[in-house]
Formats: structure tokens, sequence, C-alpha cells
């Protein structure tokens, strides 16, 4: 679709605060603005989770979400549920990733996410990259989720989401400590692999994962092809 505003840094400046894009957009009718953000991309094991936010009022304390803690995370992730406009989230899980390729399921993700928002768009800001298809003009914006309110809120919402998954994963399988790293490679996350092999939740074509794989350490694979945890 035909980009009918791109802003530009003359009329908006990165220090011109959180929520300047959107008035900015808002100033030539291009609202409401969609913010699109995924967590979990360089991750070797877990989804990939994206998300769409159209935020309603601004949010005191709003942030890029690799700037909060986490407990902060869970408050701002509950506050944005309860005052946006709409909120989207797609999850991709790793098998997806391994079949399709990482970048083809990002932009699908997006894609996906901005659909389920249910409402009709001014313009969606995406971090990172340009998204093709939309359903509205739409820019990239390099660390988006660090100038733009709405790109903060997703990913926001794509890491609380995908750390809540992460947490869930490591009560079944403890020996990789999936809480603590969320599926990123760490040094600890190295050693599990190395012991135990990739569990089903790995992304085999990942490259820490594939190692592995070639190194003759097999998946962690229960009854009925299920993966076992560790009692």
């Amino acid at each position: 679709m035909t980009v009918l505003f791109r802003p530009r840094p003359s009329i908006v400046r990165r220090d011109s605060g959180l929520y300047g894009y959107e008035r900015a957009l808002a100033r030539r009718g291009l609202s409401p603005v969609a913010g699109v953000d995924e967590a979990g991309r360089g991750a070797c094991a877990g989804p990939l989770v994206v998300a769409a936010v159209v935020l309603r009022t601004e949010i005191e304390g709003l942030a890029d979400s690799k700037l909060l803690t986490a407990s902060r995370r869970e408050v701002l992730y509950e506050r944005i549920h309860a005052t946006a406009r709409a909120v989207s989230v797609v999850v991709i899980p790793p098998e997806e990733i391994d079949t399709r390729g990482l970048q083809k399921c990002n932009i699908s993700g997006m894609r996906r996410a901005v659909a389920g928002l249910g409402c009709d768009l001014g313009y969606v800001l995406i971090d990172g990259f340009p998204v093709p298809g939309l359903p509205a003009p739409s820019l990239a914006v390099w660390k988006g989720d660090q100038v733009s309110a709405c790109m903060a809120a997703a990913s926001i919402v794509a890491k609380v989401t995908r750390d809540r998954m992460m947490t869930s994963l490591d009560d079944q399988y403890p020996q990789y400590g999936f809480a603590e790293h969320k599926g990123y490679v760490t040094a600890a996350h190295r050693r599990a692999l190395a012991s135990h092999g990739p569990s089903p939740h790995h992304r085999f074509s990942f490259v820490t994962v594939n190692s592995v794989m070639r190194s003759g350490a097999g998946p962690e694979i229960g009854e009925n092809g299920v993966g076992a945890g560790v009692a």
C-alpha cells in the first residue's frame, strides 16, 4: 500500500517524547496508530511472539520493555490490556520457525497481529524492518520501541507473554533453566544442551541447537513422542 505520510526527522525528532510519532500522525488524520513488535527473535528455544497494540490514552511509565524490570513490565502489561483500544498477540511455535524460516515467520506474524486488532487503522509503526501487505500505510522505525508509545506497548505485551510461556516450560523442563534465560543462548543454556540434548521446544534449525544434534545428543523425548521433563 502506498505510504501517504512518512514521518521525517524534521517532523518527528527522536527526542520529541514517546508519543511524538502518534501525535504527528494524528495531526495529519492518520489515526488510530498501531505499534508492532516481537519477542524471542534471537532465542534458540521457545516461540516467537508478535504483538500489535493500539493505545487509547497515554500510559504513565511506558518504555521499551528491555529498559524495564520484570515486575514493572507486568504492571504495564496489565495496564495496557485494561486501557488500550486493541491488543493482538500471535504466537509462532519453534516447529513453524524451523519449517518456514525465522524472517518469514516474523513478517507473517506481524501481518497476522495487525489483522487481529479488528479495527480500522490510520497508520502502522513497525519496530525494525518493513512489512509489506498491511491494511494501512506503515513505517519501519529503527529501535522504534524506544521512540514510539504504541511500539513500546507492543514490546511489553510480546515480552511478558513470551516470558510467561518460557517460565511455564521451565516447570516441565527444569534441566534447561528456561525461567532464567527464556530460551536465549547463555553459557548455562549451552551446558544444558550439551548434557541433555535439545527439548522438543528448541529450534532445531538454529546453529546452537543444530551443532548439538550433529554431535550426537538427541532431543529429550518421552512416551508417545512427548518431551520428557525431570521429576
